[in-house]
């Protein structure tokens, strides 16, 4: 099994929103691990099998089908992986809502509780959406001075949303806001500007209605020590212990630092990581941050069946 050599240092990773993929559930439906399912839909009062297995790609695409479906596969694929490792994590990360996945998995929050906030999460962002018109663009190439610089060109309009890798950094705002900076951007020598496939502007002041709508419910959750610390996504910082209730409010306002976390996980010793759920975005960043650090994406059964070396 994954974890038979001593000299590893194992992280866990857990993809956020735009991961999703049609029908990524139905090779999982025969596997012992969908009873995860029940429970979260016991967890949320609702169902939710359905975007795992017959939704449309047009349906995932909305805010709260999207982060929903993300959270229920990375559960899903997380149950099979964990009893296949012979050493326990030394650290978990998510990236935005991926955050609450990595709070599950290490314990902090409980599996119902986790669902439950993720669930609220997930209509307060889509509500805010709904309400502030928002757009998100990737300045590939592009360093933080350089995307501070464009979005100064659309003040009040555009925002530093996530800064993913080298390379790599995410800005958002209003439509015109993200035009004009995107612009700007190009004049600053960006090499491109990619329009997101998103429906929001997550992690800007465009979602402060989301924060002010989530701020009581993640004050009330209830927090407890983790197995092992959980890496925050504003500052990069190893949590071990303590509420997570004013981060993951600040959170939906403020910028995804993935790289620092990334960074974070690297002074932590780890030497292996592991992304579980959808897609193989979060591999292809740290690759560019982290690159002695080895990623392997687990999104299929055949992928944890592939953790467990022949005999």
């Amino acid at each position: 099994m994954l974890g038979g050599d001593k000299r590893m240092t194992l992280a866990v990773l857990f993809p956020g929103q735009a991961a999703q993929t049609a029908g990524w559930g139905r090779s999982w439906v025969d596997h012992p691990s969908w009873s995860v399912v029940e429970r979260a839909e016991a967890a949320a009062g609702r169902p939710l099998a359905h975007l795992l297995l017959t939704a449309s790609a047009g349906e995932l695409a909305r805010t709260e089908s999207s982060q929903l479906s993300v959270l229920l596969a990375s559960l899903v694929a997380w149950e099979a992986v964990r009893a296949n490792l012979d050493e326990a994590p030394v650290a978990y990360a998510g990236h935005s809502l991926g955050q609450i996945t990595a709070l599950i998995a290490s314990g902090a929050v409980s599996f119902d509780e986790g669902v439950w906030l993720a669930v609220r999460r997930a209509e307060a962002t889509q509500a805010a959406a709904d309400r502030h018109h928002g757009v998100m663009a990737a300045l590939l190439g592009a360093d933080l001075d350089q995307a501070a610089a464009a979005c100064r060109a659309a003040e009040d309009q555009c925002w530093l949303a996530n800064d993913n890798a080298p390379g790599q950094v995410v800005i958002a705002g209003t439509e015109a806001g993200v035009a004009q900076a995107s612009d700007a951007a190009r004049q600053l020598g960006v090499r491109k500007v990619l329009p997101l496939a998103v429906g929001g502007a997550f992690h800007t002041p465009l979602m402060a209605d989301a924060a002010a709508a989530m701020t009581a419910d993640f004050a009330a959750a209830r927090y407890a020590e983790p197995a092992a610390p959980v890496v925050s996504n504003g500052d990069g910082v190893a949590v071990s212990s303590g509420s997570w209730g004013e981060r993951l409010t600040r959170h939906l306002v403020e910028p995804v630092r993935w790289r620092q976390c990334l960074l974070t996980l690297q002074d932590l010793g780890v030497t292996q990581a592991l992304e579980v759920g959808p897609g193989a975005l979060l591999a292809g960043m740290a690759k560019r941050t982290i690159p002695n650090v080895s990623v392997r994406s687990v999104g299929a059964p055949d992928d944890v069946q592939a953790l467990v070396p022949a005999r």
